[in-house]
């Protein structure tokens, strides 16, 4: 039987703002990558969502991010490769020290938005992300966009690295995901996130939005919490999943 795990992107509010409903979305996934500063995130969202993480039985992670609270991580910010390291340095400590109060130990590290984008394809952010997971503990399982420098560059630093595809993104025939800006990057249809899905986890590629087809592996699959319908989707995806005979759990070190 296949074996997939399911991750999300969680704890992404900030003060009396929130983004997605993380308590309905979290029953159906397998991990949980929590904000921790950078994009969202404050000690009470982190810490709930660690809570609510624990309780679920999840691995819990870190999803630290270029520090851009105001566009929501998701511009490419020029920082130096030591502030970069600097930076993410003080999101997994700010994450551990709320995650130790509620007892949990972290399990992986996921970057969000632009640094993940820009780390899969710019080797100085891929060392510089990778340098940070290092020197907080090597023993944190990275986890990178399938096929990218940032993979490459975990891989040959030591780090456990899990290689990440996505049901409700759309790629382009390179590998990278395709820019939110243009049309078709996000795919909203159930059917849809299923069939990627499956085509990934069974046969080992994906079909890109011009529709060539590309090889694709992956050890978890990603489902964005702050997208429409994300609970539902991620209800969806995971018992079709598991009708399917593919087993949804999660990542494993080594």
């Amino acid at each position: 039987m296949d074996t997939i795990d399911l991750n999300c992107d969680c704890g992404e509010g900030f003060g009396p703002w929130t983004m997605g409903d993380d308590a309905a979305l979290l029953p159906s996934v397998s991990s949980a990558n929590i904000a921790c500063g950078g994009h969202a995130g404050d000690p009470d969202t982190m810490r709930r969502t660690l809570r609510l993480a624990h309780t679920l039985g999840l691995n819990v992670g870190a999803h630290p991010s270029f520090p851009d609270l105001h566009g929501f991580g998701r511009r490419v910010l020029p920082m130096r490769p030591d502030e970069l390291t600097n930076s993410i340095l003080a999101q997994l400590g700010a994450l551990t020290a709320l995650a130790k109060a509620e007892g949990v130990r972290l399990h992986h590290v996921k970057p969000h938005g632009a640094l993940y984008n820009q780390a899969a394809v710019t080797p100085t952010v891929a060392h510089a992300l990778v340098e940070a997971v290092l020197t907080f503990d090597a023993n944190l399982i990275l986890v990178a966009l399938a096929n990218s420098a940032l993979e490459q560059v975990g891989r040959a630093a030591g780090l456990v690295v899990a290689r990440e595809a996505f049901a409700d993104r759309a790629y382009e025939p390179d590998g990278t995901l395709r820019p939110r800006q243009l049309a078709g990057a996000v795919i909203l249809d159930h059917a849809q996130n299923l069939a990627q899905t499956l085509m990934i986890v069974r046969e080992g590629q994906v079909r890109t939005y011009d529709g060539s087809l590309i090889p694709l592996q992956a050890e978890t699959i990603c489902l964005h919490g702050d997208t429409p319908a994300a609970a539902a989707r991620a209800a969806f995806l995971r018992r079709e999943l598991e009708a399917a005979g593919v087993a949804v759990g999660g990542l494993q070190h080594g």
